[in-house]
């Protein structure tokens, strides 16, 4: 499995923007009570989601290039896990260079190393390419799984439809 880039939000400024200030322009209000049903159903599978803590929304192409070098080591999946439990569980700020490269180490990547990458513009372009290239091929949104190249499914499916698929896959 690979993790590929694709921005939710691709015209946000590289340091983000208030969380706050992105629900009012995506919602038309200040809370973030609408993600009451996700953090439900991430807490029905374990996961405590808070979103409250999130203070902000990240332009997120220093996440993706770290995605990226993760993968280059073999450690994508833990850097996603880390990604994610410091976003949607800790709230952390994902534009911040120093905040990335401490949860960078805890998927295994060297500290220093990933700092220096992440102050760089390595793989920026190729990162925004990526992502450019999924927005071309119809992706509009995340979850979005393609499957030995040849089936796409957008959004939260339930197991049985990803195996449904990965079976047709590899038969087809």
């Amino acid at each position: 499995m690979r993790w590929l880039p694709f921005q939710l939000n691709p015209d946000l400024p590289a340091i983000g923007i208030s969380r706050a200030d992105y629900i009012l322009r995506k919602f038309g209000e200040r809370d973030s009570s609408r993600y009451k049903r996700v953090a439900l159903v991430g807490k029905s599978v374990g996961l405590d989601m808070n979103f409250d803590a999130i203070k902000v929304q990240p332009n997120t192409v220093k996440a993706h290039r770290l995605m990226h070098r993760a993968g280059e080591q073999g450690l994508q999946d833990a850097m996603a896990e880390a990604l994610f439990r410091a976003y949607f569980i800790e709230g952390a700020d994902l534009t911040n260079s120093a905040v990335l490269a401490d949860y960078a180490t805890q998927a295994g990547l060297d500290q220093a190393e990933t700092l220096a990458y992440l102050d760089s513009d390595a793989d920026a372009d190729l990162i925004r390419s990526a992502d450019q290239e999924a927005r071309q091929v119809g992706i509009e949104g995340v979850p979005f799984f393609i499957i030995n190249r040849t089936i796409g499914i957008s959004g939260a499916q339930d197991p049985e439809v990803l195996l449904q698929a990965m079976e047709q896959a590899r038969a087809g």
